[in-house]
């Protein structure tokens, strides 16, 4: 089995996982000027255990910091658990003054 390919849906306001060519995942989000809001991160059923959710979490936060100006508020707790365990993404973290 290859590796997800992580894309960019903006008509649809999330990132979305493929593998092999179907749909694997999604991370839905709401976009302020200043930020980026994950709400809803989803795997299907069947590509759980894969490591789909890492990468498309991994892609998505690359993807916002290749962009540049945005913070990250992750409401979904699977990409806040994510970025947690990893530090290398905490500075995309939103914080409020």
């Amino acid at each position: 089995m290859s590796q997800p390919v992580i894309s960019h849906n903006p008509e649809q306001n999330r990132y979305e996982a493929h593998l092999d060519g179907d749909l694997a995942g999604f991370a839905e989000y709401m976009l302020s000027d200043q930020m980026i809001t994950f709400t809803h991160t989803e795997v299907d059923p069947s590509f759980e255990g894969k490591g789909v959710g890492s990468a498309l979490v991994r892609g998505a936060l690359d993807d916002v910091r290749a962009q540049g100006g945005r913070r990250v508020l992750p409401i979904c707790p699977f990409v806040k658990s994510w970025m947690a365990k990893h530090p290398e993404y905490q500075d995309l973290g939103y914080r409020s003054n």
